[in-house]
């Protein structure tokens, strides 16, 4: 069998099974969609938000891309996040990096790869700001690790750098920033850093007028 037909009978039985258990909730959930989360997660297919989260659908508003990355030209990004935060109004905003991704490891070689090189630039803008703590650590997997953490952190910090993000810090006090990492060797996830609602960010990066 085809592997896409596949997915189509796994439709099917998944439905089905989700009736048995909740026979309203298709109806529910066709009504209106109301989370309380931004998940910003890698394209990696081992990481699938809702399975290594344990949530249903309607509980998480996600984006996926190359490395988990928060980029201040990538309208696609913008646009999720602007409707999460201003239309759901979600609390959390969540960017979750794994070890082991691919994205970062290929942003800390020498190769060209065509036209994904534009992307991962912004990798080794995040490797150049922190290659004394990388380029001191003893094995190459060590290094590989450390730099999905740190780059896990800097996109939670350019989320800060949003105005999306700052009006909604002085319009409702919300959303939160979580930068988290998942092990695949164990499927668990990690929290690494938080921004509450309002944190102190540079001076250079904060706007004045967001209220306007």
């Amino acid at each position: 069998m085809e592997s896409y037909k596949k997915l189509l009978l796994n439709n099917k039985v998944w439905a089905a099974n989700m009736v048995e258990k909740d026979p309203a909730f298709f109806s529910r959930l066709a009504k209106t969609q109301r989370p309380e989360i931004l998940w910003i997660g890698c394209s990696d297919s081992r990481v699938p938000a809702s399975e290594i989260t344990g949530t249903l659908p309607g509980e998480i508003f996600v984006h996926r891309n190359i490395a988990n990355m928060v980029v201040n030209t990538d309208l696609n990004l913008l646009s999720v996040l602007q409707y999460a935060v201003e239309v759901l109004k979600v609390r959390h905003v969540i960017v979750c990096g794994h070890y082991g991704c691919g994205g970062v490891q290929a942003a800390m070689t020498n190769q060209s790869l065509g036209l994904i090189n534009k992307w991962l630039r912004n990798i080794k803008d995040v490797y150049r700001f922190h290659r004394e703590e990388v380029d001191a650590l003893p094995t190459l997997q060590e290094k590989f690790d450390r730099m999905v953490e740190l780059n896990v952190q800097e996109q939670v910090h350019d989320l800060s750098k949003t105005s999306i993000v700052q009006r909604a810090w002085k319009q409702r006090g919300a959303p939160f920033l979580h930068g988290w990492v998942y092990r695949l060797s164990d499927g668990l996830i990690h929290p690494l850093i938080e921004l509450e609602a309002g944190s102190e960010i540079d001076p250079i990066y904060r706007y004045d007028n967001v209220d306007e």
